[in-house]
């Protein structure tokens, strides 16, 4: 079990860092709304994020086993698929980099964050972790690594708990200490939030290149 926990780590690290949720949850807690909204957000991002694992961990393990000491040319081919398309993402994250004195461009829907109600919070973190193509990708990685380990019942659901923990973590801590302690957050928040959009770009693109040819090396070390 111990190295597929090796494996999924950087991808669960991958998902807590990517900025766009953060900034979502972020401008959730600075709404009118802002306890009903985000907890329905954390909500829906924790369960998009062990439905993709889940699914993937689930697929992945329809693979025939091999011998662990034998090439495993499928395994392989599959890890270098989903790090090429991290690569194409970060490439596409470096160009959609803001000039200088230019404004980082955000979704327009986060226009209407402050009219969201639960339900629309709870759809939106279930669609940015289960749909957004580059947290996707991520668990579709963490999903074959489980799946390809053929780990008993208990061992899989442990390395899904943990992913998701890891994964959820970046929403579910602002959130939690937001309940905990709104009054002395919403200056820190708001400084937080004018950081991530201003270097949204250049973190993705980082961290999915690192981690896309991370995912490429494992594919050709499985040949």
């Amino acid at each position: 079990m111990g190295p597929v926990i090796g494996e999924i780590l950087p991808l669960a690290i991958g998902v807590t860092i990517s900025p766009l949720p953060i900034i979502a949850a972020i401008l959730m807690l600075l709404s009118p709304h802002a306890r009903r909204t985000s907890l329905g957000f954390l909500v829906g991002w924790l369960a998009g994020i062990v439905i993709a694992v889940t699914v993937f961990t689930l697929v992945s393990s329809l693979i025939p086993a091999t011998d662990p000491s034998a090439s495993q040319p499928i395994a392989g081919v599959i890890k270098i698929v989903l790090g090429v398309l991290l690569l194409l993402l970060a490439v596409k994250q470096w160009r959609s980099r803001p000039k200088p004195g230019e404004d980082a461009a955000l979704p327009k829907w986060m226009a209407a964050i402050d009219t969201m109600t639960v339900g629309r919070g709870l759809a939106l973190g279930f669609v940015l972790a289960a749909v957004n193509p580059k947290n996707l990708i991520m668990a579709a990685s963490a999903g074959t690594a489980i799946g390809l380990a053929a780990l008993d019942v208990g061992p899989t659901i442990v390395a899904i708990v943990i992913f998701t923990v890891i994964a959820g973590a970046s929403v579910a801590v602002p959130v939690i200490a937001y309940l905990v302690a709104s009054d002395k957050l919403s200056a820190t928040l708001e400084s937080l939030r004018v950081w991530l959009v201003g270097n949204n770009a250049a973190i993705m693109a980082v961290l999915l290149l690192v981690i896309g040819v991370s995912q490429i090396g494992k594919g050709i070390g499985s040949f």
